[in-house]
């Protein structure tokens, strides 16, 4: 490292004094305001890390951004934010960076770029990451800045993220606060290698270890580390070894894993009580001067814990907004036409115009790229646009799930195609702690515009981790958007939605419809999401079906129609949201429901329909609600074995005689 090692002049090291007084005396006025109860859940104190945010800040433009942890009030004070928003915040009032809904672990002030504060171990390490993947995509020289603790460089999200970063060059700085310490557990027993910077070799990146108590080496390094991102030559990783001299949270007892006598030594090491001393003897700044800065900021820090007590809590009318992106107004979709194209041309036609029409987005996948993906989800837009937006990846969903969140959060608009819905299991964390809450999180201020497809479905002797369905799981979740096209018209109107929208979608398309050839226009439109397709009127009994079932459901409703039988087949298309009333017309009209989907029965999307179907709809009904569902089992291999675990269109027509006859 060829860090300078020039002194910053006097009024910047004061400047760097204040910064570190105020995260102390904020620090100590939050954990005074926890014993009074004024904290209502956990408060994790950066005492003793002080000089580890002040340092690396030191060089952060205002455009550049940090991703943080549970222990980021530290972070957000040197990033800029006000002292009355911090403190509000963890007093749950409406005046609170986060608008009370965060504490703590949640700090949001994108204005700022802070991009947020997890109470998960590892995200900021993927989300800073997607930061810079979307800096580099967008020719920008911002950075992005990953902090994290010792403990979450034994994390997946660590080997993830950093693998990325280096082999792409990503203007990325992580920054690990190495405090000894993952809650309670050593760190020194917990890692076969306890050089957290010596790890940055094996990822082809420098490794920079750092007295983590000393304000101005973290700021050289951080400064090194800062101008070798923006030049585009890459990560750094710097580990800055600290201590901190209070409890994990407020209220924990501290003395059954480390001893007060490790603890006193450490405060004698306090990078405030060091600093000042070298301002004393490099800077002759006389101890007065200092005296009367600690006393400006703490009465500063007292009217700022003043205002925060007296400020009002947030209204709760506003505990359920922000939740999703405000919806469009969207003039009606055209009719199919005659032009006959399979259901994946459609959704790649979508995927093209929109790449056209919008240079934020890019698609991460394993063999997007030259290949064109293992379905031809992307096939031919390697040759548009080359290696950058068709970013064939690691294998590491949660890495590059993680990686999208960041991206999305700071401007672009990422595809991941994850190929099978049973791989991107491994990212489900990254998708519902992180994706799907940060509108809600951050009051709206951040918006999610990720699209997240893949298959979904039994067929081709796939087997157990090839077949999944998973659309009910997602469903079950706040703030994602679950769609399941049916057909080659629904799919390219749906995927044009899903990439002109503000939310999160997962785009789940049945594998044995891929090949399906339908009627689709050539011009691009939107069909809004929320809204089921009445595929088929009729007058006796409503067959509303999922995915693959569509197709079966026509078949059933042309068998029985010989038979005088006129059924009615509903296509939810979205199931979340999930458009009841089109299936409660229809049940008025018919007063027979059947279900028919491919998942699994239990806790599934049937069940859901016919709750909320009885719940509004009763004195409409004739018959009991049926649901048809595949076995509760995992999918076998052998095709006779497959066969018998799905249902086909005898068993749906033995189903809808069933129901006719009670």
């Amino acid at each position: 490292m060829n860090a300078t090692t020039d002194l910053p002049s006097h009024e910047h090291a004061l400047r760097l004094y204040r910064q570190m007084v105020l995260i102390r005396r904020c620090e100590e006025q939050l954990a005074r305001s926890h014993q009074r109860g004024l904290i209502h859940g956990a408060c994790h104190t950066y005492v003793g890390q002080e000089a580890v945010a002040v340092g690396v800040s030191a060089h952060l433009r205002r455009d550049d951004v940090v991703f943080s942890t549970h222990r980021g009030h530290g972070h957000a004070l040197a990033k800029g934010m006000p002292p009355v928003q911090l403190i509000a915040e963890l007093y749950g009032r409406s005046a609170g960076c986060s608008h009370g809904r965060g504490g703590s672990m949640h700090l949001f002030a994108p204005e700022i770029g802070l991009m947020g504060t997890s109470g998960i171990v590892g995200p900021s390490i993927l989300q800073a990451t997607g930061a810079g993947y979307g800096f580099r995509l967008m020719k920008t020289d911002r950075v992005a800045v990953a902090y994290f603790g010792d403990g979450a460089v034994n994390n997946g999200a660590f080997h993830e993220g950093l693998n990325m970063a280096a082999i792409w060059k990503l203007p990325v700085v992580f920054v690990c606060e190495n405090n000894q310490f993952a809650t309670e557990v050593p760190f020194l027993s917990a890692a076969g290698n306890p050089s957290v910077s010596g790890r940055g070799a094996a990822y082809g990146m420098p490794g920079v270890e750092i007295d983590g108590n000393d304000v101005l080496a973290v700021r050289a390094a951080a400064g090194w580390a800062l101008e070798r991102a923006r030049a585009g030559d890459g990560p750094t990783l710097l580990e800055c070894k600290t201590y901190r001299t209070r409890p994990h949270a407020e209220g924990m007892g501290d003395f059954t894993y480390r001893t007060r006598e490790e603890v006193e030594a450490w405060k004698m090491q306090c990078p405030l009580l060091l600093f000042r001393q070298r301002l004393s003897s490099q800077w002759s700044i006389p101890s007065a001067d200092l005296d009367a800065i600690d006393a400006e900021i703490q009465q500063q820090v007292e009217e700022a814990h003043r205002v925060a007590e007296a400020s009002p809590s947030p209204d709760p009318n506003t505990a359920t907004t922000h939740i999703y992106a405000e919806p469009r107004n969207l003039p009606p979709p055209p009719v199919p036409g005659d032009r006959q194209i399979t259901y994946s041309q459609a959704a790649l036609e979508a995927l093209t115009f929109e790449m056209a029409a919008n240079p934020g987005i890019f698609v991460l996948g394993e063999g997007i790229g030259i290949r064109g993906g293992n379905f031809k989800t992307t096939a031919g837009l390697y040759d548009k646009y080359g290696p950058e937006k068709l970013r064939d990846t690691p294998i590491c969903e949660r890495g590059f799930v993680g990686l999208a969140g960041g991206a999305a959060m700071t401007g672009t608009r990422p595809v991941v195609d994850f190929m099978f819905a049973d791989f991107v299991l491994d990212a489900v964390g990254e998708i519902i702690n992180q994706i799907a809450k940060m509108q809600y999180m951050s009051s709206g201020r951040l918006k999610m515009p990720v699209l997240l497809r893949g298959c979904v479905g039994i067929g081709h002797s796939a087997a157990t981790h090839h077949s999944g369905n998973y659309y009910p799981m997602y469903a079950h979740f706040p703030g994602l958007r679950v769609v399941v096209p049916s057909t080659p018209y629904d799919a390219k109107g749906l995927l044009h939605h899903a990439l002109r929208c503000s939310d999160p979608v997962l785009f789940l398309e049945h594998r044995e419809l891929l090949g399906l050839k339908g009627p689709v226009p050539e011009e691009a439109y939107e069909i809004p999401f929320g809204q089921a397709a009445v595929v088929r009127e009729g007058r006796d009994l409503t067959l509303v079906a999922l995915t693959r079932m569509v197709p079966l459901a026509r078949e059933v409703a042309d068998t029985l129609a010989r038979d005088g039988i006129s059924i009615e087949v509903i296509d939810p298309r979205t199931v979340a949201p999930l458009d009841v009333d089109t299936i409660g017309q229809s049940v008025a009209k018919t007063g027979r429901l059947l279900i028919a989907d491919e998942a699994f029965g239990p806790f599934g999307i049937g069940a859901e329909i016919a709750a909320r179907i009885a719940d509004r709809y009763f004195n409409e009904l004739d018959a009991p609600i049926h649901r048809l569902n595949g076995a509760h089992t995992p999918t076998p291999y052998s095709p006779s074995l497959e066969a018998a675990i799905v249902p086909d269109v005898a068993a749906i027509i033995r189903a809808v005689r069933d129901l006719l006859d009670e």
